[in-house]
């Protein structure tokens, strides 16, 4: 499982994934968000304005990253 840093919360989904690179943009984050391929905490998540803090799991592609702040 990756970490996440973040320096403020919460954070909306579609940025944590732009951010990290686990997409290629911020448009690209909304539609995989929308069509489910994201869970947060274990649950499938299609709000992309869904506020993110820390202790939280993000979850895509087979890909673990815990949210953490800094």
């Amino acid at each position: 499982m990756r970490v996440v840093e973040i320096s403020r919360e919460p954070v909306e989904l579609y940025k944590i994934l732009k951010i990290e690179c686990m997409v290629s943009s911020g448009g690209e984050a909304k539609v995989v968000i929308a069509e489910g391929l994201v869970r947060v905490n274990g649950v499938i998540e299609t709000r992309k304005r869904k506020k993110i803090v820390s202790g939280d799991t993000v979850e895509y592609l087979d890909e673990k990253y815990q949210i953490q702040l800094i």
